[in-house]
């Protein structure tokens, strides 16, 4: 279940997998090898910050076009 009350700035893990078009185990192995950070929720709910995703987009974007 996705959490209802999130503060501005910051992305449920479901939203994070959305926007990078990949799995929540996909998130999860960002997680583990460093490349995204929580940055805020609990540890069955995290958030992660909009920018740091957004970095990822981007990254993904970039590394795919090249």
């Amino acid at each position: 279940m996705e959490s209802q009350i999130i503060r501005p700035g910051y992305l449920t893990a479901h939203q994070a997998a959305g926007a990078l078009g990949i799995s929540l185990g996909g998130v999860r192995k960002l997680v583990q090898r460093g490349h995204l950070t929580r940055s805020g929720g609990t540890t069955g709910q995290p958030w992660y910050a909009v920018q740091d995703v957004t970095a990822l987009v981007l990254k993904r974007r970039t590394t795919n076009t090249a």
